[in-house]
């Protein structure tokens, strides 16, 4: 069941079951909470209240959101601040933050600024790490040259069909539901103003996440699709975020042959890597 928190600046939408320690999970850009709803029940039946947000201008997030900046973007550091104060009001932190994406940089930045209210932070294909186009990838990993194009070509021409084929492609395999929770993405990305609040998370880099990796306190599970196009190494992706951080701070687990969203695509394997790290860190 949707509800609603306000808090400075809009309207945050989120679903919240089970009991105990809390789990906050976030998704990633263009996406909707709905993105967790294979792995958010298992958490949940291993002994986590587990709350699933919509991002600013996502899903059933309110739209037109202003940054302290003042800018046309959705930072990391703004879905940060914006977690941090779904856990305050919830009162039921310190919380584990699970962030897909865009919202891996935003667990970190989270993470950093709140200490007290984030016990630690799962990064699931995060994009943490400011990032440049790997031109001799494009020519050698496959899996990277057909997932650039199409995303690229999303957030040039704010395509809704290329974003499809992006899509296409970060699913290596598809869930059962695969085709109905598209089609339920994409007219909800066809409203009004959706897709322009898609279009500002484009606007946004890395760099506020990963200036913050050093001043992270708290453990750090990073998990990448082995297929993930949106790294030519995905691994590497992953091995870097964790030397970023203070030394013995990070793990790294992988999914094979997962796509950018294990958590839907392979929502078992993903549950396995992180129900042991929720077991270590989420309790007081």
């Amino acid at each position: 069941m949707t509800e609603y928190m306000d808090i400075d600046g809009g309207r945050i939408a989120y679903d919240s079951i089970g009991e105990g320690p809390l789990v906050v999970l976030s998704h990633g850009i263009g996406d909707r909470r709905q993105s967790y709803r294979f792995l958010a029940p298992m958490i949940a039946a291993a002994g986590y209240r587990v709350v699933s947000t919509d991002l600013r201008g996502h899903g059933d997030s309110s739209m037109n959101w202003v940054s302290e900046t003042g800018k046309e973007a959705i930072s990391r550091t703004d879905v940060a601040d914006d977690l941090l104060a779904v856990i305050t009001k919830l009162n039921a932190g310190p919380a584990i933050i699970v962030g897909h994406s865009i919202s891996g940089g935003a667990a970190t930045i989270a993470a950093a600024k709140s200490p007290d209210l984030v016990r630690g932070i799962v990064e699931i294909n995060p994009f943490t790490l400011t990032q440049k186009a790997s031109v001799s990838a494009l020519f050698t990993v496959s899996r990277y040259r057909r997932g650039m194009f199409p995303l690229m070509g999303t957030m040039m021409f704010k395509s809704l069909s290329l974003w499809e084929k992006y899509l296409n492609v970060a699913y290596p395999t598809k869930p059962a539901d695969y085709a109905e929770y598209m089609a339920a993405g994409i007219a909800k990305l066809s409203e009004p103003g959706r897709m322009g609040e898609f279009m500002k998370t484009g606007k946004s880099t890395p760099a506020d996440a990963q200036a913050q990796l050093p001043n992270v306190t708290q453990p750090a599970l990073i998990i990448m699709g082995t297929a993930d196009p949106d790294f030519p190494n995905p691994e590497a992706e992953g091995k870097a975020v964790i030397a970023a951080l203070p030394a013995g701070l990070g793990s790294l687990g992988l999914v094979d042959n997962g796509g950018h969203y294990p958590h839907a695509q392979s929502p078992e394997q993903t549950a396995a890597l992180i129900l042991p790290f929720l077991k270590e860190h989420a309790h007081a």
